[in-house]
């Protein structure tokens, strides 16, 4: 099983007009693929922020792998 992490963020407007990514919440997953973490980390900001879908408070879902630390 592999480590990843989970970003979820909402994209708004700067004052110049440029997107940003505004981060709502981060999860490291502990999973056999990105897939996977992803459908985990969905169910769990969904029961955390109490909503329905997690779109409700967040455009972007991002998966990365984090290293393996041990050597």
């Amino acid at each position: 099983m592999r480590n990843y992490l989970v970003t979820f963020s909402r994209i708004v407007l700067d004052g110049a007009g440029r997107d940003r990514h505004v981060v709502q919440r981060r999860a490291v997953i502990r999973s056999r693929s990105e897939v996977t973490a992803a459908w985990e980390a969905k169910a769990l900001f969904c029961k955390a922020a109490g909503i329905a879908d997690w779109r409700m408070r967040a455009d972007t879902c991002e998966v990365a792998e984090l290293a393996d630390m041990a050597a």
